[in-house]
C-alpha cells in the first residue's frame, strides 16, 4: 500500500518515520524493518481528473491495514501498482503475491490488507494509480474478489500498461497541462485492461480491443513526437520498438491516413513550430528539411505549401512581420487563424 507524504519532499530517519505515522493513523500501521536512522520514505503525488497517481521510493518496510483501519472508512478505493525496484509482497485474506521489476496488482483498500517492501538495503520504488471505486467496480464482474490480482511482467499488457505510468506522471506534473482530457482517457484505458485481467464484465471484455488500441496509439504517438528529427520512424523500427505486428500498426493508423502521412504532418507542423520562432528566422530552409527528414528543401516546400497554404519563406516574413509589429511571437493558433482568414477572404 502506498501512502502520500508531502509531494517531493524526502522524509529521512525517526522524525520523517513518526511524521508518516501521525498521517497514516487512520490508513495503516507502519513497521519499519531498519533502524530509525536509516528510515527513508519518499512519495511524490500527482493528479488527473479522475486519478492519483504516486510514485514512492521506501526503505525496508510494512504497512498493515486492519479491519479496523478499514472500518475507519478513510480509503474505499482501488489501486493499480507497478513495481519498479526492489520487492513487494501484498497479502489480502487468502491470496498473497509477491511483485518484481515490471509486475504491476491490483488493490482493494476496502479489504484488509498487508504490504511488505523489501529491496535488500536500498529502496523499493512503487508507481500507484488510485481510482475512486465509483470508477472501478462497475467494471468487475466480482469486485470484492479482485484485489491482489497479478500481471507479471511477462502478461502482454503488463508492458504496455507500465510505458503509461512515467508518461502520466510527466503529464501530471508541475507545469503540464491535463485539460486536454488525454491523461483521463489514458487512466480509463488502464482501468479497463486492468479489470478484465481481473475478471471484467462483458462490456469490458467485449470493449478490450478499443482500450489496447488506445494505449498502444497514445504511446506510439508520443515517442513519434518525440523523435521526430532523430529516427526514421518506419514501420519496420516502431514494430520493433513496441514489439507489435506490420499489420496492427497500420490498422492503428488507418483512422490518420497512414503511419507515413501521420509522420509527415507531425514533421510539418514542427517546421511551423520553428519557422515562427525568432531563433529560426537565419536558418535555411535546406537545413530545416533536412531535419524533417525529407529528400531536398523542394520536396519540403511542394508538401509545406500543400498543407498550410504558403511557403516556409512566405510563412517566416509573416511571422517577422507580426513580431515587428507587436513585439510578441505569434502562437502558432494564431497564425493558422489568420491563414484560413486569408484563404477564405479569396476570391
Amino acid at each position: 500500500m502506498n501512502v502520500s507524504m508531502a509531494a517531493d519532499i524526502p522524509g529521512r530517519g525517526p522524525e520523517a518515520l513518526a511524521r508518516l505515522r501521525a498521517m497514516t493513523i487512520d490508513i495503516c500501521e507502519v513497521i519499519p524493518h531498519t533502524a530509525e536512522d536509516d528510515f527513508h520514505v519518499t512519495t511524490v503525488t500527482m493528479m488527473t481528473r479522475n486519478a492519483l497517481l504516486i510514485d514512492t521510493r521506501a526503505t525496508d518496510q510494512d504497512y498493515d491495514r486492519s479491519a479496523a483501519h478499514v472500518a475507519r472508512g478513510v480509503m474505499d478505493h482501488f489501486q493499480i501498482t507497478l513495481c519498479l525496484e526492489g520487492e513487494m509482497k501484498f497479502g489480502s485474506g487468502r491470496r498473497e503475491v509477491t511483485l518484481r521489476p515490471g509486475d504491476i496488482v491490483l488493490i482493494d483498500m476496502a479489504q484488509p490488507n498487508r504490504t511488505a517492501l523489501r529491496a535488500a538495503g536500498g529502496r523499493t520504488r512503487l508507481m500507484s494509480i488510485v481510482l475512486q471505486r465509483a470508477m472501478l467496480a462497475p467494471r468487475l464482474a466480482h469486485p470484492d474478489a479482485a484485489t491482489a490480482t497479478l500481471l507479471p511482467s511477462n502478461h502482454p499488457h503488463a508492458r504496455l500498461l507500465a510505458s503509461h505510468y512515467a508518461a502520466l506522471a510527466l503529464r501530471s506534473g508541475p507545469g503540464t497541462d491535463t485539460a486536454t482530457g488525454h491523461a483521463e482517457a489514458t487512466v480509463e484505458a488502464i482501468a479497463d485492461l486492468v479489470a478484465a485481467a481481473a475478471g471484467g464484465t462483458a462490456e469490458i471484455v467485449a470493449g478490450l480491443a478499443r482500450a489496447e488500441r488506445h494505449l498502444y496509439i497514445t504511446l506510439i504517438k508520443r515517442h513519434i513526437a518525440n523523435n521526430l528529427e532523430t529516427d526514421p520512424l518506419t514501420a519496420e523500427e516502431l514494430c520493433r520498438h513496441f514489439q507489435i505486428s506490420r499489420a496492427t500498426l497500420y490498422r492503428l493508423f488507418e483512422a490518420e491516413g497512414g503511419l507515413a502521412h501521420y509522420v509527415r504532418e507531425q514533421r510539418l507542423n514542427l517546421a511551423f513550430r520553428r519557422l515562427i520562432s525568432p531563433s529560426a528566422q537565419d536558418g535555411r530552409l535546406i537545413e530545416l528539411a533536412v531535419d524533417m527528414r525529407f529528400s531536398s528543401d523542394s520536396t519540403f516546400i511542394r508538401a509545406f505549401r500543400r498543407k498550410f497554404g504558403l511557403t516556409p519563406g512566405e510563412l517566416r516574413e509573416l511571422a517577422d512581420a507580426w513580431l515587428r509589429e507587436t513585439g510578441a511571437v505569434p502562437a502558432v493558433d494564431t497564425v493558422l487563424h489568420q491563414l484560413a482568414r486569408r484563404r477564405g477572404s479569396r476570391p
